[in-house]
């Protein structure tokens, strides 16, 4: 394209017509990846993994919601059916509107998924006049109020006029609410007639229709309502009131803290004209107890986590947010960093797949495995001539990778049976020497042996206290964990446990063993009347040893028994994961890439962002040059000068509005601060010190 001509001119070149390619997924997860080579393989893994993950936590939020969804419509329908009766107490309840108070516990941020389930099930089953509102989107006015609910009725945006709300602030308050109430009231009983009359959804309304049909409420959600402003509030419970005999309104308060928080909020002239039926929901430690059972402790998941990342991902929820999707959000981001980082992650699958994927490895993956901190200590444990081999045959390393990773997948499949019957027997125990939840046992099993440690000692003393009866019921329910277990090991343990319950069920007809006051007193019978005291101490040292050595009865007998063969099992399947070969192709281990993605200090980002700023620019250079933000070398000059930087400092680099703009972004985030001496930057830019 020729730019040549006789006049001056402007020269017009059009883009080309191709498009710029978008990356898909697979291309940024293989853009750095190490180990490029099954770079594809491992994104095919991981994402079947991660929606194997988000497939099953859906499904178990909607089984640990259904208790309290379905109470809630249940309630819903229960208050529309209320209004068609005649008598007396229910004309009563229907003077009042009926508010279900939802107590959902402190983990805000999982609030949003209940209430979008709780808002599709009303509009399905019960009513489609449904309109969700929270704080933040309302101002704090009763104008905005009012509109967001409009909006969610009506499905469209309603504007807000500022003028006449500037000009009703100037004339009467109480004529501009009255104004908007009964426009307000207007719209909604247009909408709900107009509904009501075409039959347009709640579709699915399964409720039986009594007393002729029903009218379908109008529901009113307020997710998160301490954050209401409590005027507004009670200006809008005041203005419905009015009018519930003619709209049948209802209300559902979204509560994080306490029930007491609606008489903090609302005055008893005004919650006395709500019906408030109390619903609690799950506690935010019982929801992450069944997350972790149902995603954590199953061999389903070929993926795991090690001590240090569960640990964090666990003190991030009871200390920072209680948000159990945010726990999930941590399982998954350990999984994506796992199948990125990791080239033996190809491994971590289903046995099948991975005795597959074996096979297939290439010399540089094999090279890999043998330098597995795992594999090195396996080696070393081998015969001289099989260490040769391992180290230099890759198809005799194949082979033994096979039989090494059956072996890891079967280390998985008796650890969580015999991890969950341990915490069965011990759970219970007073102080709970080995945790209450069976989270914290499993951090134990993951660190060390949990048969060394002082409190399983402890706990197994306590056990060998508890009465018979106590101790088979605490048999039997580890017998059922052991039932569904198809390991050969397992079957054949739940075959010597049912063997042993089976015994000390036929301890009730054989003969009862010698009261132990027998054994203490028939020495005393061979005493004199009258004795020395040389003779007593002799005496009462066999009375100890006989007490020592007196013969155990049917019950102890069999109970050390049954707790020797529980002290089997323990040893032999709960061993650290680190103990296991190939540990690493499922374990992910980066506790500290975990807690600063999901955990990040903001003081100390900005710290390293500002002290190194060629990192998060991706710049060759090493050192803060000129081509640096301002605010960086400003920061070094921080740092370097000490207690104070002055303006010439800052008058050799750049100018000195570059050199104030820099400074003051300095103070805003907090790092320096003003002062009166003369000899501070601020102070002196401030007086016109330059």
């Amino acid at each position: 394209m020729s730019t040549s001509s006789v006049s001056k001119g402007c020269f017009v070149f059009k883009p080309s017509a191709k498009k710029k390619k978008t990356l898909s997924l697979a291309d940024h997860f293989i853009h750095g990846c190490e180990g490029a080579e099954n770079s594809e393989k491992r994104f095919k893994l991981c994402q079947d993994l991660w929606d194997q993950i988000k497939t099953d936590t859906e499904v178990l939020q909607d089984e640990l919601n259904r208790n309290i969804l379905d109470s809630l419509l249940d309630f819903t329908r229960k208050c529309s059916s209320t209004r068609q009766h005649s008598d007396w107490a229910s004309q009563m309840r229907a003077s009042e509107i009926p508010t279900a108070a939802l107590v959902l516990g402190v983990n805000v941020p999982d609030h949003d998924m209940t209430f979008q389930s709780l808002s599709d099930l009303l509009q399905q089953s019960v009513t489609p006049y449904v309109a969700s509102v929270q704080a933040k989107d309302n101002g704090c006015t009763l104008k905005h109020l009012i509109k967001r609910v409009l909006e969610r009725l009506m499905g469209t945006v309603v504007t807000v006029d500022d003028e006449e709300e500037e000009e009703a602030e100037q004339t009467s308050a109480q004529h501009h609410k009255s104004v908007i109430t009964t426009a307000f009231f207007y719209i909604c009983s247009s909408l709900h007639k107009s509904k009501s009359n075409t039959g347009t959804p709640g579709k699915k309304r399964s409720s039986p229709v009594r007393d002729g049909p029903q009218q379908p409420p109008v529901v009113i959600i307020f997710k998160d309502l301490e954050a209401f402003n409590p005027r507004v509030l009670q200006d809008f419970i005041l203005i419905c009131s009015r009018y519930i005999e003619r709209l049948p309104l209802m209300f559902i308060f979204g509560i994080a803290t306490s029930p007491s928080t609606i008489q903090h909020l609302l005055p008893h002239s005004v919650s006395s004209l709500l019906c408030i039926e109390l619903f609690q929901s799950l506690s935010c430690t019982q929801h992450l107890a069944t997350v972790i059972d149902k995603l954590i402790l199953t061999k389903q998941f070929p993926f795991k986590l090690n001590g240090k990342v569960m640990q964090v991902l666990i003190s991030i929820f009871l200390y920072h947010d209680f948000s159990v999707r945010k726990f999930i959000k941590g399982i998954q981001l350990a999984l994506l960093e796992h199948f990125h980082s990791q080239p033996l992650s190809v491994l971590c699958c289903k046995k099948k797949e991975a005795l597959l994927n074996v096979m297939q490895l290439d010399h540089l993956d094999l090279e890999r495995i043998r330098h597995l901190l795992s594999f090195k200590r396996y080696v070393e444990k081998q015969e001289p001539r099989e260490q040769v081999d391992l180290l230099t045959d890759d198809t005799h390393l194949k082979e033994v990778c096979q039989k090494l990773i059956k072996d890891l997948h079967k280390y998985h499949k008796n650890y969580y049976p015999i991890l969950r019957c341990l915490h069965t027997l011990t759970s219970s125990l007073p102080r709970y020497p080995l945790g209450k939840q069976i989270r914290e046992l499993h951090l134990i099993c993951l660190e060390k042996n949990v048969w060394e440690s002082e409190d399983y000692q402890s706990a197994m003393k306590l056990l060998k206290m508890l009465a018979k009866d106590e101790l088979i019921a605490l048999l039997q329910r580890c017998a059922e964990i052991l039932q569904p277990a198809k390991s050969k090991k397992i079957k054949s343990a739940l075959v010597q446990l049912e063997d042993m319950l089976t015994k000390f069920k036929q301890l009730d007809t054989a003969e009862p063993p010698p009261t132990v006051e027998d054994s203490i007193t028939s020495p005393l019978k061979h005493l004199q009347k009258k004795t020395d005291l040389a003779q007593l101490q002799k005496t009462l040292l066999e009375m100890n040893e006989s007490r020592r050595a007196k013969k155990l009865s049917p019950f102890e007998v069999l109970r050390n028994e049954a707790l020797e063969f529980i002290d089997s099992l323990v040893k032999s399947h709960l061993s650290p994961p680190e103990s296991q070969v190939l540990n690493e192709v499922c374990y992910y281990t980066s506790s500290a890439t975990v807690r600063r993605h999901l955990n990040a200090t903001p003081r100390t980002s900005i710290q390293a962002a500002l002290n190194s700023p060629f990192y998060y620019l991706q710049t060759e250079d090493g050192t803060v040059s000129n081509a640096a933000p301002d605010i960086c070398i400003v920061y070094k000059l921080h740092l370097e000068c000490g207690r104070l930087i002055t303006f010439t400092t800052g008058w050799n680099l750049f100018s000195s509005a570059r050199f104030i703009r820099a400074v003051s972004e300095l103070e805003f985030l907090g790092f320096i601060k003003s002062t009166k001496q003369k000899t501070d930057h601020v102070a002196r830019l401030t007086w016109g010190g330059c």
